[in-house]
């Protein structure tokens, strides 16, 4: 799966022209700035906003309605955020429901446990520790029926560090979901130097490498 954002925009300044794509295997990161911005792009890469300009196209086609059904907008503010005192069991539950899970507290409780979340189960989601609410919601989202991609919006908006919550948008790119995150720039730079310095010691190893296979050669 495919998905292309091009030059996509929103009223006189809901949203500026932007760019981006995300595909299947790939973790992919949007900047978009200030408080309303990131939600509106998120609907729109996800086919749930009219688009002023631009296209959104999934696998070469336009097609808002397959976009609604296999791509999931996680913790969008207002639109798909949970309310902030509501118990991490009670999100759980709802979400199982909309999932065809059984939406007990008994059932929550056992999913909870099943993913290592179980501590957090009393808790109301607003005091939830960034990276905990960012994995629980994109597990829950996940659990959807016909869902390929996840857009995320905006997770650095509770705090936290940026190269945890990345981290675990790349697992599930891994795991094979197209996966999008909208976030600000201060969050882009520190992800984009991480990769470059990771680049580095990976150019400096092989390095390192090649030099030892040829000390040993010459021995």
């Amino acid at each position: 799966m495919r998905v292309v954002v091009d030059a996509v925009a929103k009223g006189r300044s809901a949203l500026p022209a932007t760019t981006t794509a995300f595909e299947t295997g790939r973790a992919s990161l949007v900047v978009a700035e200030t408080e309303q911005r990131p939600t509106v792009l998120g609907l729109m890469a996800s086919g749930r906003m009219k688009i002023d300009s631009g296209s959104v196209t999934v696998d070469g086609r336009v097609d808002a309605r397959t976009l609604r059904r296999r791509v999931a907008l996680v913790d969008a503010p207002i639109v798909s955020e949970p309310e902030p005192n509501v118990s991490v069991i009670g999100v759980v539950a709802e979400e199982l429901m909309f999932a065809g899970h059984a939406p007990t507290p008994f059932a929550a409780a056992r999913w909870l446990e099943g993913i290592g979340l179980d501590a957090s189960a009393g808790l109301p989601i607003g005091n939830v520790e960034p990276t905990v609410r960012i994995r629980l919601l994109l597990e829950l989202a996940a659990l959807r029926k016909d869902v390929e991609a996840l857009v995320l919006v905006a997770p650095d908006r509770h705090g936290g560090e940026p190269l945890a919550w990345w981290g675990i948008a790349q697992e599930f790119a891994e795991r094979g979901y197209a996966v999008l995150v909208i976030a600000g720039q201060a969050s882009h730079t520190a992800i984009e130097a991480a990769a470059v310095g990771a680049e580095i010691v990976a150019e400096v190893d092989a390095e390192v490498g090649e030099a030892d296979d040829a000390a040993e050669v010459t021995r």
